[in-house]
């Protein structure tokens, strides 16, 4: 299931040439994501609480289009893979349908000492209707 929010470009996102800055992409991303986990009932700051932190282990963005000031773009994630201990998004943003970058992000699930640690059933339970997935069926 792909989860979809809007964003309006401020200026302060935009470089020299009027568009969007390429690194700012990655935020978008981590934008969309934030909103999909919010969706399901676990923002960032609940997970912590439980002692869940997603680090990024892994990003990659391939650039299509670009957006400018004051353009209402669109994000899409959706849960694309799910492992012990790793989580996979893809995210697309997208201006009047147009698709601007796509991408993917691999969170690494640790402990408040930033061990790696299997990503908990709380959370496997809150994403399996993001994913369809068994939650009792994990992948190697």
């Amino acid at each position: 299931m792909k989860h979809s929010s809007t964003y309006r470009v401020p200026y302060a996102d935009t470089d020299q040439m009027g568009v969007v800055y390429y690194g700012n992409y990655f935020t978008y991303f981590e934008r969309s994501r934030t909103e999909m986990l919010r969706s399901i009932g676990y923002p960032y700051s609940e997970m912590e609480k439980k002692g869940l932190f997603l680090m990024v282990s892994e990003a990659k963005c391939k650039y299509t289009g670009s957006a400018t000031y004051d353009d209402l773009i669109t994000f899409e994630s959706w849960v694309s893979e799910v492992r012990r201990a790793t989580l996979t998004i893809m995210t697309e943003v997208k201006l009047d349908g147009k698709l601007l970058a796509t991408g993917y992000v691999t969170l690494a699930a640790t402990n408040a000492e930033h061990k790696l640690t299997r990503l908990p059933q709380f959370f496997l339970d809150a994403i399996a209707n993001l994913i369809n997935l068994d939650t009792h069926a994990e992948k190697a």
